[in-house]
């Protein structure tokens, strides 16, 4: 089963697959989540190396069960054949009430019929007050394709 648009990418189907991943991340549903990879999908995340779907789909649940109230933003950095570069913040909060902001980039590689094979992130992650926040759930429609300010 593949996963449009397929490799080689054009600027617009770069686009299509970074708003893709944005929607689908933000249901923190890991099994919906899981199906954009590969089978033996490689993954580097921040510290953690992570192989195949049944493991990336763990991983992705205790990652939202730690990072609640989860809202992420994705933005196309720069794209090849089957290539593609993002840059990202998400904000969540921890068990205990704080607020974070998460700041990354992440290289994707995909196979020919659209799927992820390997997918490197690195994160920073900044403590912000509440008041600070300003990512609220999903992108907004009339916000899509639109660049998110870094700070």
């Amino acid at each position: 089963m593949g996963r449009p648009p397929v490799p080689p990418f054009t600027e617009a189907d770069a686009r299509v697959k970074v708003q893709a991943a944005e929607d689908a991340w933000n249901t923190r549903d890991a099994a919906r989540v899981v199906l954009a990879y590969t089978p033996d999908s490689v993954w580097r995340n921040r510290d953690v190396f992570v192989t195949g779907r049944a493991r990336i789909e763990a991983f992705l649940r205790r990652k939202w069960d730690r990072e609640l109230e989860y809202a992420l933003r994705k933005e196309l950095w720069a794209f090849g054949d089957d290539r593609i570069a993002v840059r990202f913040q998400y904000e969540s909060r921890d068990a205990a009430g704080r607020w974070w902001r998460s700041y990354g980039n992440e290289l994707w590689e995909f196979d020919g019929q659209g799927l992820m094979r390997r997918r490197e992130a690195s994160v920073n992650d900044v403590r912000i007050a509440e008041g600070e926040r300003r990512i609220f759930g999903p992108r907004p429609v009339q916000e899509r394709g639109r660049p998110f300010p870094l700070a």
